[in-house]
């Protein structure tokens, strides 16, 4: 059964206070920030000691991870009807976004996340808490902090809530790993890319002070912005403001271009023009849609629904955390089967320990490379080279895909995939929308 659309927005209203943007002007055309992959130069994570494919190969094992946690979210999420708040999913290589808390802002970095709908970070005091190197957020300092109490609706948004002393708070178990914080509420400001902040009061936010266990954080980025379709994510809080309706445009990490990439909100993120194809969203939390197929040369590969979704024929995830797409086994051995017909090139092993299991003695520009059209619900969306291959050592190339054996049975698409590609999604009429773009000029 599908998890029904939520009522957004919970009376957000957009401040823009002494920057010189008007309300209207913000709601009428929208707005975009920058988004910064986890290994950019740019990127407040970067490590120069790193060469450009150890991580890639990073990348690669972290997507495998993500994707088997994923596939565990998507299962239960069949098995009930209630929206809840998936505070910390494994984190992959994804992007991350500067933003600010408080009055006055206090800037942070936080990982951008399409599969959980809640606002999180590390705040003072915190302990235990992870050792971190950006400065922790002190809800002391801020004019416009509030704790909420328990009998507010927000609070029954949260599955792992607790209340204490009339506040609401989260508590989330998993293994050994723990996060507890206080769920409240404050200024929630964005640098727009015109160099215009935007702020937003009373931004629902989980406020961390005990973190313990592996819930993943590190270095500077000091917590989690999720654009899920759930109550409490930051796309269904702005709902008033940008009417359900965000888009992004990866550039593609590996190339030499040092752009990052945009996250659009309202108006701005309206995919329209020639070229566009859109998918309908089956279910909101998470966010899944519909593969029906994959084709190469003249050859299809149907995909099977899962078991535990034959009426909502939801199947996949699509998510900017994973950089490769992970398929279901018997799916991604047919398509490598008819990928293989199609290139005639000495095959070699992965040099990045066998993570990937088709691999070419080339380079991505001499490699001959097949269309490959990803058949989604209405909308087929043509693959070009950058999306399906990925240089993997000077000398080395392979197939930016992958499988898995585990329960779940969902298709993962991941990052590469989407590369320049504008996708957008609207709420409202739950639909995926797809542009070829180039990403580096948007």
């Amino acid at each position: 059964m599908s998890i029904p659309i939520p009522s957004y927005g919970f009376g957000v209203l957009l401040l823009l206070c002494c920057f010189g943007v008007s309300l209207s002007t913000s709601q009428n055309n929208g707005f975009s920030v920058e988004l910064i992959h986890r290994d950019s130069s740019r990127s407040p994570l970067y490590n120069p000691t790193e060469t450009k494919f150890q991580r890639i190969s990073n990348s690669v094992h972290h997507s495998i991870n993500r994707a088997k946690y994923v596939n565990q979210m998507f299962y239960a999420s069949s098995h009930t009807n209630t929206l809840v708040s998936n505070l910390t999913p494994y984190l992959g290589v994804g992007h991350i976004m500067s933003y600010s808390i408080g009055s006055p802002p206090f800037q942070m970095y936080g990982y951008l996340d399409l599969l959980i709908d809640m606002i999180w970070f590390q705040c003072k005091p915190c302990n235990p808490c992870l050792n971190l190197t950006s400065p922790i957020f002190d809800p002391s300092k801020s004019s416009t902090y509030t704790n909420i109490p328990c009998d507010h609706s927000k609070c029954y948004y949260l599955r792992y809530a607790k209340c204490i002393s009339d506040n609401c708070k989260y508590h989330l178990v998993k293994n050994s790993s723990y996060s507890q914080g206080d769920l409240s509420a404050d200024t929630f400001t964005l640098n727009s890319t015109t160099g215009s902040p935007i702020s937003f009061p009373e931004i629902v936010i989980g406020c961390e002070h005990k973190n313990a266990g592996g819930f993943p954080l590190e270095g500077k980025v000091s917590g989690m912005i999720g654009l899920g379709g759930g109550p409490l994510s930051l796309t269904s809080q702005l709902d008033y403001s940008i009417g359900g309706k965000f888009s992004y445009c990866l550039v593609p990490f590996f190339s030499n271009s040092n752009t990052s990439s945009t996250l659009n909100f309202g108006d701005a993120a309206v995919v329209s023009g020639p070229q566009i194809v859109s998918t309908p969203i089956k279910q909101i939390d998470p966010i899944a849609v519909t593969l029906q197929a994959f084709s190469v040369g003249n050859k299809t590969i149907l995909l099977e629904q899962p078991a535990f979704a034959p009426i909502t024929r939801r199947n996949t995830i699509i998510d900017i955390g994973t950089s490769i797409t992970v398929l279901p086994m018997k799916v991604y051995s047919k398509l490598e089967s008819a990928v293989v017909d199609l290139i005639k090139l000495q095959r070699v092993n992965d040099p990045s320990h066998d993570q990937l299991n088709l691999c070419y003695q080339s380079t991505i520009e001499e490699l001959e490379i097949p269309i490959i059209t990803a058949h989604f619900l209405g909308a087929d969306l043509q693959l070009k080279p950058l999306n399906t291959f990925m240089q993997i050592d000077d000398k080395v190339v392979c197939f930016a895909f992958t499988s898995y054996e585990y329960f779940g049975g969902a298709v993962i698409f991941g990052n590469i995939a989407q590369n320049n590609f504008l996708v957008g999604y609207d709420f409202q009429k739950k639909i995926v929308s797809f542009k070829p773009a180039d990403c580096t000029n948007q």
